[in-house]
Protein backbone atom coordinates (compact mmCIF):
# COMPACT_ATOMS: atom_id res chain seq x y z
CA UNK A 1 0.00 0.00 0.00
CA UNK A 2 1.30 3.65 -0.57
CA UNK A 3 0.24 5.73 2.07
CA UNK A 4 0.10 10.03 2.74
CA UNK A 5 0.56 10.91 6.08
CA UNK A 6 -0.93 14.37 6.45
CA UNK A 7 0.84 16.37 9.81
CA UNK A 8 4.13 17.25 11.09
CA UNK A 9 4.39 16.80 14.60
CA UNK A 10 5.44 13.84 17.22
CA UNK A 11 2.37 12.31 16.71
CA UNK A 12 2.69 11.75 12.82
CA UNK A 13 6.47 11.00 13.11
CA UNK A 14 5.17 8.17 15.71
CA UNK A 15 2.46 7.45 13.22
CA UNK A 16 4.77 7.15 10.63
CA UNK A 17 7.22 4.92 12.45
CA UNK A 18 4.95 2.09 13.67
CA UNK A 19 2.79 1.61 9.82
CA UNK A 20 6.57 1.48 8.65
CA UNK A 21 6.62 -1.68 10.36
CA UNK A 22 3.80 -3.04 8.37
CA UNK A 23 4.56 -5.97 5.85
CA UNK A 24 1.71 -4.08 3.46
CA UNK A 25 3.11 -1.17 3.40
CA UNK A 26 4.99 -0.10 -0.18
CA UNK A 27 5.67 3.35 0.02
CA UNK A 28 4.90 6.18 3.08
CA UNK A 29 4.67 10.06 1.76
CA UNK A 30 4.09 12.39 4.19
CA UNK A 31 2.49 16.34 3.80
CA UNK A 32 4.37 18.06 5.00
CA UNK A 33 6.30 15.63 7.51
CA UNK A 34 9.14 16.66 9.38
CA UNK A 35 13.11 15.62 9.28
CA UNK A 36 12.22 12.84 11.32
CA UNK A 37 9.42 11.36 9.17
CA UNK A 38 11.87 12.25 6.10
CA UNK A 39 14.31 9.20 7.24
CA UNK A 40 11.26 6.73 6.49
CA UNK A 41 9.33 8.16 3.51
CA UNK A 42 9.27 11.04 1.33
CA UNK A 43 8.02 14.10 2.95
CA UNK A 44 6.36 17.35 0.25
CA UNK A 45 5.74 20.68 1.11
CA UNK A 46 2.02 20.59 1.26
CA UNK A 47 0.15 21.84 4.28
CA UNK A 48 -1.75 19.75 6.59
CA UNK A 49 -5.07 21.88 6.05
CA UNK A 50 -4.36 22.61 2.09
CA UNK A 51 -7.72 20.21 1.30
CA UNK A 52 -6.86 20.74 -2.85
CA UNK A 53 -3.24 20.37 -2.59
CA UNK A 54 -3.44 17.32 -0.68
CA UNK A 55 -6.07 15.76 -2.85
CA UNK A 56 -3.72 16.45 -5.97
CA UNK A 57 -0.55 14.75 -4.06
CA UNK A 58 -2.96 11.57 -3.48
CA UNK A 59 -3.88 11.35 -6.97
CA UNK A 60 -0.27 12.09 -8.30
CA UNK A 61 0.98 9.28 -5.89
CA UNK A 62 -1.79 6.87 -6.51
CA UNK A 63 -2.35 6.89 -2.62
CA UNK A 64 -4.38 3.50 -1.14
CA UNK A 65 -4.86 5.49 2.16
CA UNK A 66 -4.87 8.69 3.47
CA UNK A 67 -4.21 8.84 7.85
CA UNK A 68 -4.17 12.30 9.11
CA UNK A 69 -2.62 12.98 12.07
CA UNK A 70 -3.71 16.89 13.28
CA UNK A 71 -7.23 17.64 14.12
CA UNK A 72 -7.44 21.42 12.26
CA UNK A 73 -8.07 19.59 8.42
CA UNK A 74 -10.43 17.15 10.35
CA UNK A 75 -12.52 19.92 11.70
CA UNK A 76 -11.83 22.00 8.18
CA UNK A 77 -13.52 19.02 6.21
CA UNK A 78 -10.01 17.94 4.60
CA UNK A 79 -11.32 14.14 4.76
CA UNK A 80 -14.38 15.32 3.57
CA UNK A 81 -12.99 16.51 0.41
CA UNK A 82 -10.45 13.58 -0.20
CA UNK A 83 -13.48 10.90 -0.01
CA UNK A 84 -15.67 12.94 -2.55
CA UNK A 85 -13.46 12.32 -4.35
CA UNK A 86 -12.60 8.49 -3.98
CA UNK A 87 -9.54 8.62 -2.03
CA UNK A 88 -9.99 6.20 0.90
CA UNK A 89 -9.46 8.16 4.42
CA UNK A 90 -8.44 6.99 8.42
CA UNK A 91 -10.26 10.23 9.76
CA UNK A 92 -13.41 11.65 10.57
CA UNK A 93 -15.66 14.13 8.60
CA UNK A 94 -15.98 17.72 9.38
CA UNK A 95 -19.56 17.18 11.05
CA UNK A 96 -18.35 14.25 13.12
CA UNK A 97 -15.19 15.85 14.04
CA UNK A 98 -16.89 18.76 15.59
CA UNK A 99 -16.98 16.36 18.49
CA UNK A 100 -13.57 18.09 19.56
CA UNK A 101 -13.95 21.47 17.19
CA UNK A 102 -16.98 22.21 19.27
CA UNK A 103 -16.99 21.55 22.78
CA UNK A 104 -20.81 22.97 23.17
CA UNK A 105 -21.68 20.08 20.24
CA UNK A 106 -19.84 17.42 22.11
CA UNK A 107 -21.64 18.26 25.32
CA UNK A 108 -24.70 18.51 23.53
CA UNK A 109 -24.21 15.01 21.94
CA UNK A 110 -22.89 13.49 25.51
CA UNK A 111 -26.25 14.14 26.75
CA UNK A 112 -28.04 12.86 24.75
CA UNK A 113 -26.35 9.84 24.19
CA UNK A 114 -26.05 9.49 28.67
CA UNK A 115 -22.28 9.89 28.63
CA UNK A 116 -20.98 11.07 32.05
CA UNK A 117 -19.33 14.88 32.00
CA UNK A 118 -18.30 17.68 33.57
CA UNK A 119 -21.42 19.36 34.00
CA UNK A 120 -21.87 23.08 32.89
CA UNK A 121 -22.02 26.06 35.26
CA UNK A 122 -24.21 28.79 34.62
CA UNK A 123 -22.37 31.25 36.81
CA UNK A 124 -18.30 31.43 36.26
CA UNK A 125 -16.99 31.18 40.07
CA UNK A 126 -14.22 29.41 41.19
CA UNK A 127 -13.24 26.29 41.61
CA UNK A 128 -14.01 25.85 38.06
CA UNK A 129 -12.58 25.06 34.53
CA UNK A 130 -12.57 27.86 31.81
CA UNK A 131 -12.24 26.53 28.24
CA UNK A 132 -12.67 27.56 24.69
CA UNK A 133 -15.18 25.98 22.77
CA UNK A 134 -13.38 25.88 19.40
CA UNK A 135 -9.96 24.33 18.80
CA UNK A 136 -6.85 25.67 20.51
CA UNK A 137 -3.45 23.53 19.97
CA UNK A 138 -4.09 22.31 23.90
CA UNK A 139 -3.58 25.79 25.39
CA UNK A 140 -7.77 26.86 25.98
CA UNK A 141 -8.47 25.30 29.03
CA UNK A 142 -7.57 27.02 32.28
CA UNK A 143 -8.08 25.23 35.61
CA UNK A 144 -9.18 28.17 38.11
CA UNK A 145 -8.93 27.36 41.78
CA UNK A 146 -9.57 30.67 43.15
CA UNK A 147 -10.87 34.26 41.66
CA UNK A 148 -7.32 35.40 41.32
CA UNK A 149 -7.18 32.39 38.35
CA UNK A 150 -10.39 32.76 37.36
CA UNK A 151 -9.85 36.59 36.27
CA UNK A 152 -6.49 35.65 34.68
CA UNK A 153 -8.63 33.07 32.57
CA UNK A 154 -11.00 35.40 31.13
CA UNK A 155 -8.35 38.15 30.26
CA UNK A 156 -6.70 35.39 28.23
CA UNK A 157 -9.93 33.83 26.60
CA UNK A 158 -10.97 37.23 25.73
CA UNK A 159 -8.04 37.40 23.45
CA UNK A 160 -9.19 34.68 21.42
CA UNK A 161 -12.36 35.64 20.37
CA UNK A 162 -14.62 32.48 20.36
CA UNK A 163 -17.60 31.21 22.68
CA UNK A 164 -16.18 30.11 26.03
CA UNK A 165 -17.43 27.67 28.61
CA UNK A 166 -17.24 27.19 32.36
CA UNK A 167 -17.03 23.72 33.92
CA UNK A 168 -17.60 22.26 37.23
CA UNK A 169 -13.68 21.32 38.62
CA UNK A 170 -13.22 17.45 38.57
CA UNK A 171 -11.27 16.19 41.11
CA UNK A 172 -8.88 12.54 40.24
CA UNK A 173 -6.81 11.26 38.10
CA UNK A 174 -6.94 11.93 34.38
CA UNK A 175 -7.09 9.21 31.90
CA UNK A 176 -6.54 8.95 28.19
CA UNK A 177 -8.73 6.04 26.13
CA UNK A 178 -8.44 5.67 22.32
CA UNK A 179 -10.76 3.42 20.34
CA UNK A 180 -10.33 2.98 16.66
CA UNK A 181 -13.74 2.58 15.14
CA UNK A 182 -15.09 2.07 11.67
CA UNK A 183 -18.41 4.07 12.80
CA UNK A 184 -19.87 0.91 14.06
CA UNK A 185 -17.10 -0.98 15.37
CA UNK A 186 -15.23 -0.20 18.37
CA UNK A 187 -11.77 -1.06 19.13
CA UNK A 188 -9.58 0.18 21.79
CA UNK A 189 -6.54 0.64 22.84
CA UNK A 190 -3.81 0.64 25.57
CA UNK A 191 -4.94 3.64 28.15
CA UNK A 192 -2.27 6.04 28.81
CA UNK A 193 -2.28 9.05 30.83
CA UNK A 194 -0.50 12.65 29.93
CA UNK A 195 0.71 15.63 31.93
CA UNK A 196 -0.48 19.20 30.60
CA UNK A 197 0.83 21.48 32.94
CA UNK A 198 4.18 23.53 31.75
CA UNK A 199 5.80 22.75 35.22
CA UNK A 200 6.56 19.92 37.76
CA UNK A 201 4.18 19.33 40.00
CA UNK A 202 1.32 20.22 37.29
CA UNK A 203 1.99 23.79 38.15
CA UNK A 204 1.73 26.95 35.68
CA UNK A 205 -0.28 27.15 32.44
CA UNK A 206 -1.64 24.03 30.46
CA UNK A 207 0.37 23.12 27.35
CA UNK A 208 -0.43 20.62 24.23
CA UNK A 209 0.89 17.71 26.37
CA UNK A 210 4.54 17.72 28.31
CA UNK A 211 4.57 13.98 28.77
CA UNK A 212 2.95 10.43 29.14
CA UNK A 213 3.03 7.07 29.66
CA UNK A 214 1.33 3.34 28.99
CA UNK A 215 0.01 1.01 30.58
CA UNK A 216 -2.19 2.61 33.55
CA UNK A 217 -2.06 0.37 36.03
CA UNK A 218 -4.97 1.04 37.50
CA UNK A 219 -6.94 0.37 34.51
CA UNK A 220 -7.52 -3.40 33.19
CA UNK A 221 -9.45 -5.05 30.36
CA UNK A 222 -12.29 -4.58 32.20
CA UNK A 223 -12.39 -1.20 32.78
CA UNK A 224 -11.59 -0.53 29.43
CA UNK A 225 -14.26 -2.36 28.17
CA UNK A 226 -16.75 -0.90 30.36
CA UNK A 227 -15.65 3.15 29.44
CA UNK A 228 -15.83 2.09 25.52
CA UNK A 229 -19.44 0.94 26.33
CA UNK A 230 -20.00 4.08 28.34
CA UNK A 231 -18.25 6.30 26.84
CA UNK A 232 -17.40 5.92 23.08
CA UNK A 233 -19.89 3.85 21.62
CA UNK A 234 -22.98 5.88 23.07
CA UNK A 235 -21.30 8.93 21.15
CA UNK A 236 -20.44 6.88 17.98
CA UNK A 237 -24.00 5.45 18.37
CA UNK A 238 -25.61 9.11 18.40
CA UNK A 239 -23.06 10.61 15.86
CA UNK A 240 -24.40 7.84 13.29
CA UNK A 241 -28.19 8.70 14.50
CA UNK A 242 -27.60 12.51 13.56
CA UNK A 243 -25.87 11.21 9.74
CA UNK A 244 -22.36 12.36 10.91
CA UNK A 245 -20.74 8.43 11.52
CA UNK A 246 -17.15 8.88 12.89
CA UNK A 247 -14.73 7.03 11.34
CA UNK A 248 -10.90 7.20 12.83
CA UNK A 249 -9.29 7.19 16.17
CA UNK A 250 -12.43 8.32 18.71
CA UNK A 251 -10.11 10.31 21.76
CA UNK A 252 -11.71 10.07 25.49
CA UNK A 253 -10.67 12.79 27.39
CA UNK A 254 -11.47 11.42 31.32
CA UNK A 255 -11.19 11.92 34.63
CA UNK A 256 -11.37 9.18 37.47
CA UNK A 257 -13.45 10.54 40.21
CA UNK A 258 -15.45 8.84 43.15
CA UNK A 259 -18.07 8.96 41.22
CA UNK A 260 -16.45 6.89 38.09
CA UNK A 261 -15.10 7.93 35.28
CA UNK A 262 -16.14 11.47 33.37
CA UNK A 263 -15.78 13.02 30.39
CA UNK A 264 -13.68 16.44 30.34
CA UNK A 265 -13.46 15.88 26.07
CA UNK A 266 -13.47 14.13 23.21
CA UNK A 267 -10.48 14.64 20.47
CA UNK A 268 -11.12 13.28 16.85
CA UNK A 269 -7.46 11.98 16.46
CA UNK A 270 -4.41 10.08 17.96
CA UNK A 271 -3.58 12.12 20.88
CA UNK A 272 -0.54 13.86 21.17
CA UNK A 273 1.82 12.84 23.07
CA UNK A 274 0.08 9.69 24.70
CA UNK A 275 0.30 8.16 20.59
CA UNK A 276 4.70 8.07 21.38
CA UNK A 277 3.81 6.18 24.16
CA UNK A 278 1.06 3.45 22.90
CA UNK A 279 2.12 3.14 19.47
CA UNK A 280 5.59 1.32 20.56
CA UNK A 281 3.74 -0.82 22.87
CA UNK A 282 1.19 -1.97 20.26
CA UNK A 283 1.38 -5.62 18.45
CA UNK A 284 0.13 -6.36 14.94
CA UNK A 285 -0.41 -4.55 12.11
CA UNK A 286 -1.58 -1.09 12.82
CA UNK A 287 -1.65 -0.11 9.10
CA UNK A 288 -4.10 -3.14 8.33
CA UNK A 289 -6.47 -1.41 11.30
CA UNK A 290 -6.51 2.24 10.12
CA UNK A 291 -7.28 0.66 6.40
CA UNK A 292 -9.55 -1.70 7.38
CA UNK A 293 -11.50 1.17 9.68
CA UNK A 294 -11.59 3.36 6.54
CA UNK A 295 -12.95 1.16 4.59
CA UNK A 296 -15.71 0.44 6.90
CA UNK A 297 -14.35 -3.44 7.65
CA UNK A 298 -12.71 -2.89 11.10
CA UNK A 299 -12.15 -6.41 13.13
CA UNK A 300 -13.81 -6.30 16.35
CA UNK A 301 -10.53 -8.10 17.93
CA UNK A 302 -8.34 -6.07 20.43
CA UNK A 303 -5.35 -4.59 19.37
CA UNK A 304 -3.39 -6.14 21.77
CA UNK A 305 -0.16 -3.97 23.95
CA UNK A 306 3.00 -5.78 24.88
CA UNK A 307 3.40 -6.07 28.45
CA UNK A 308 6.51 -3.74 28.40
CA UNK A 309 6.10 0.03 29.71
CA UNK A 310 6.35 3.12 27.73
CA UNK A 311 7.12 6.46 29.03
CA UNK A 312 7.42 9.93 26.97
CA UNK A 313 9.01 13.03 28.22
CA UNK A 314 8.73 16.38 25.69
CA UNK A 315 11.65 18.47 24.87
CA UNK A 316 10.27 22.45 24.57
CA UNK A 317 11.89 25.58 23.69
CA UNK A 318 12.39 27.46 27.00
CA UNK A 319 9.76 30.34 26.08
CA UNK A 320 6.95 27.45 25.61
CA UNK A 321 3.67 27.86 25.38
CA UNK A 322 4.03 31.71 24.89
CA UNK A 323 6.24 31.17 22.22
CA UNK A 324 7.92 28.88 20.03
CA UNK A 325 11.81 28.41 19.26
CA UNK A 326 13.14 28.19 15.76
CA UNK A 327 16.74 27.93 14.12
CA UNK A 328 18.31 26.49 17.52
CA UNK A 329 21.13 23.76 16.92
CA UNK A 330 20.12 20.51 18.45
CA UNK A 331 22.83 18.45 19.49
CA UNK A 332 22.46 14.85 21.28
CA UNK A 333 19.55 12.89 19.38
CA UNK A 334 21.94 10.20 17.62
CA UNK A 335 23.75 9.50 21.06
CA UNK A 336 20.01 9.33 22.66
CA UNK A 337 18.85 6.76 19.71
CA UNK A 338 21.80 4.55 20.34
CA UNK A 339 21.26 4.45 23.86
CA UNK A 340 18.21 2.41 22.77
CA UNK A 341 15.73 6.02 23.31
CA UNK A 342 12.70 6.80 20.61
CA UNK A 343 13.82 9.88 19.32
CA UNK A 344 10.06 11.28 17.97
CA UNK A 345 10.27 14.85 15.82
CA UNK A 346 7.66 17.17 16.81
CA UNK A 347 8.92 20.61 16.36
CA UNK A 348 12.29 20.33 14.25
CA UNK A 349 13.98 21.20 11.08
CA UNK A 350 16.81 20.58 8.65
CA UNK A 351 19.66 23.47 8.30
CA UNK A 352 22.20 21.74 6.09
CA UNK A 353 23.40 18.95 7.82
CA UNK A 354 22.04 20.22 11.36
CA UNK A 355 18.69 19.74 13.15
CA UNK A 356 17.53 22.94 14.54
CA UNK A 357 14.38 23.84 16.36
CA UNK A 358 11.10 24.56 14.58
CA UNK A 359 8.31 24.87 17.18
CA UNK A 360 7.41 24.72 20.95
CA UNK A 361 7.43 21.45 21.58
CA UNK A 362 10.70 20.27 19.85
CA UNK A 363 11.38 16.40 20.57
CA UNK A 364 9.63 13.84 22.17
CA UNK A 365 11.95 11.42 24.07
CA UNK A 366 10.19 7.72 24.33
CA UNK A 367 11.69 4.49 26.32
CA UNK A 368 10.20 1.04 26.83
CA UNK A 369 11.53 -1.43 29.47
CA UNK A 370 9.87 -4.08 31.18
CA UNK A 371 8.71 -1.91 34.07
CA UNK A 372 7.38 1.70 34.36
CA UNK A 373 10.19 2.60 36.56
CA UNK A 374 12.59 1.48 34.37
CA UNK A 375 11.02 2.71 31.35
CA UNK A 376 11.02 6.38 32.86
CA UNK A 377 14.70 6.18 33.92
CA UNK A 378 15.41 5.01 30.81
CA UNK A 379 13.63 7.91 29.15
CA UNK A 380 15.64 10.71 31.26
CA UNK A 381 18.93 9.14 30.50
CA UNK A 382 18.19 9.83 27.14
CA UNK A 383 16.62 13.17 27.98
CA UNK A 384 19.80 14.27 29.60
CA UNK A 385 21.91 13.43 26.03
CA UNK A 386 20.20 15.84 24.46
CA UNK A 387 20.71 19.51 24.09
CA UNK A 388 20.13 22.81 23.26
CA UNK A 389 19.94 26.38 24.54
CA UNK A 390 16.82 27.09 26.60
CA UNK A 391 15.57 23.28 26.49
CA UNK A 392 13.09 22.51 29.33
CA UNK A 393 11.30 19.51 30.03
CA UNK A 394 9.03 18.36 33.35
CA UNK A 395 11.43 15.91 35.44
CA UNK A 396 8.25 14.02 36.77
CA UNK A 397 6.38 12.67 34.56
CA UNK A 398 5.04 9.30 35.60
CA UNK A 399 6.27 10.15 39.27
CA UNK A 400 3.12 9.87 40.78
CA UNK A 401 2.21 6.37 39.19
CA UNK A 402 5.92 5.02 41.17
CA UNK A 403 5.44 7.45 44.23
CA UNK A 404 8.75 8.84 43.72
CA UNK A 405 9.90 12.73 44.28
Amino acid sequence: MKVLLVGAGGREHALAWKLCQSPRLDELHAAPGNPGIARLGECHPVRAEDGDGLLDLAHALRADLVVVGPEAPLVAGVADELRHAGVSVFGPSRDAARIEGSKSFAKDVMRTAGVPIAEVMSVARPPCVVKVDGLSAGKGVFVCADEAALDEALRQVARLDQPVLIEELLEGEELSLFALTDGQTVVPLSPARDFKRIGDGDTGPNTGGMGSYSPVAEIDEAEVEWIVETVHRPVIDELAKRGSPFVGLLYAGLMLTDAGPKVLEFNCRFGDPETQSILPRLRGDLLEALASAAAGSLSIEAIEADADAAVTVVLTGGEYPERPDSGTPIDGIEAAEAAGALIFHAGTAARGERIVTNGGRVLNVTALAPSLEQARQRAYDACELISFERMHFRRDIAAGALNVA
